[in-house]
């Protein structure tokens, strides 16, 4: 016989592990560069933009920290605004697929 009460508590346990190993993405960091090292990012495991290096001679010096942090800015939220409309895309392709469960929440699992 299947025990609900125990597989619900299994499934309460997995959203705790879930939501905490999520909260650790951050403090994951990748960084790569392109043009021969003359443009660096970081980035980290939420795939948010850490940070971006250009290299002082393909810019005006006055006008380097500017930039990054503008190209920082605009990428995070190009990556935020696709993020929204993935979680809807894959809403509706689940739509009617996974039951829905009070308190048990797979949004966060795209």
């Amino acid at each position: 016989m299947l025990d609900i009460k125990n597989l619900m508590g299994k499934v309460k346990e997995m959203q705790v592990k879930m939501q905490e190993a999520q909260e650790n993405l951050v403090n994951l960091k990748a960084s790569a560069e392109s043009g021969a090292g003359m443009v660096k990012a970081t980035v980290n495991g939420r795939k948010q933009v850490v940070s971006v290096d250009i290299d002082r001679d393909l810019i005006k010096p006055e006008d380097r920290e500017m930039l990054q942090d503008l190209v920082v800015a605009a990428i995070n939220k190009a990556l935020a605004e696709v993020d929204v409309m993935a979680k809807e895309e894959l809403k509706k392709s689940t739509e009617g697929i996974v039951p829905n469960f009070p308190g048990l929440d797979f949004n966060n699992l795209a």
